[in-house]
């Protein structure tokens, strides 16, 4: 039977790929997230194939947002060059990364983590949020999730 591929040796195949095509941006971005995942195996002590691919996601999801917020700043300040470079980095990253939900879904999912919760008010904010963030981990933001409890938990 076959394995699927984690995603750490998905980006080592990638980078053995960008260095043959000689693709210099796609390599130095998928340098810089293997050694992102580098750095968490020596904390926890596991082989690359072994670091789970969920504790993978959420780092490329901060590295990603990181990426993007970084381009944001460039922006700011009239520095188009290193803006497009943050820019590219963040789409090879995004790759790597499930689809984003929407607001609807996203909303839909709090709706049914507060029912099954029986949450009931703003006291139940984190209950729902540990639940909501384990249910839909890499696949929406923090911030748009903590929103949509507030609004949903409140009125």
């Amino acid at each position: 039977m076959a394995r699927i591929m984690s995603i750490y040796l998905s980006i080592s195949d990638g980078i053995k790929d960008a260095m043959r095509s000689k693709d210099r941006e796609r390599l130095s971005a998928l340098r810089d997230m293997k050694s992102k995942l580098m750095l968490e195996m020596t904390k926890t002590g596991v082989d690359g194939s072994e670091i789970p691919d969920d504790v993978a996601l959420k780092i490329l999801s901060k590295l990603h947002k990181q990426r993007l917020e970084t381009a944001e700043l460039y922006a700011g300040q009239d520095r188009a060059d290193l803006e497009a470079e943050e820019l590219a980095q963040a789409a090879v990253i995004e790759a790597f990364l499930p689809a984003k939900l929407s607001e609807e879904a996203i909303a839909q999912a709090v709706r049914d983590i507060i029912a099954q919760l029986g949450a009931s008010g703003m006291g139940d904010m984190g209950k729902v949020m540990g639940a909501a963030n384990a249910q839909m981990g890499a696949q929406a933001d923090g911030s748009v999730i903590a929103a949509i409890v507030k609004r949903q938990l409140a009125g």
